[in-house]
């Protein structure tokens, strides 16, 4: 039996999946213009995997510890409205998706890179990490993806829910 089979119970269960940015939805590169403008480059694939997950009934949502415009229109271009930006404790948005969706720890997955994530890694029912997470994130998620945050390890890890759960 394969890992990914393994996880098929804990997949299962799944009803929202939330996101961390820098590392994950992007490879991690901050570019600034000389007018201060902040720029981030997202795969396509990733946003097609979020659209098809929201398409299928799972919500999607993004936390992350940094503020951004960029962030916000990509959120509202893909109908992701649980959007919690400037969260360096990510425990407490967690908490108010809970409560405001009626969901438990174990219906929910998240994706994220960096220590920052643990504390939310480490209580979901399902966690994940793109192949460049650091270290002490890799040892310890459910999942780490083939690919690199922004190289579509988003679309990677929605697709295993979707597939486990045979949507």
């Amino acid at each position: 039996m394969t890992r990914a089979q393994m996880l098929v119970p804990k997949l299962k269960k799944i009803k929202a999946i939330f996101l961390d940015v820098d590392g994950v939805l992007t490879d991690g590169t901050i570019i600034y213009g000389s007018d201060g403008l902040e720029l981030k480059v997202f795969d396509s694939k990733d946003g097609f995997g979020i659209a098809n997950a929201i398409h299928s009934g799972i919500r999607v949502g993004i936390i992350t510890a940094r503020s951004s415009e960029a962030v916000k229109r990509r959120a509202n271009e893909l109908g992701i409205v649980d959007l919690f930006q400037g969260s360096i404790d990510k425990i407490t948005p967690l908490e108010k998706i809970k409560k405001t969706h009626s969901l438990s720890d174990s219906e929910i997955a998240y994706v994220g890179d960096d220590i920052l994530d643990l504390p939310v890694l480490q209580r979901v029912g399902f966690s994940a990490a793109p192949a460049n997470a650091v270290r002490d994130v890799r040892i310890k998620v459910d999942y780490v993806a083939k690919v690199r945050g922004g190289h579509g390890a988003v679309r990677e890890i929605i697709d295993l829910i979707l597939k486990a759960q045979k949507k």
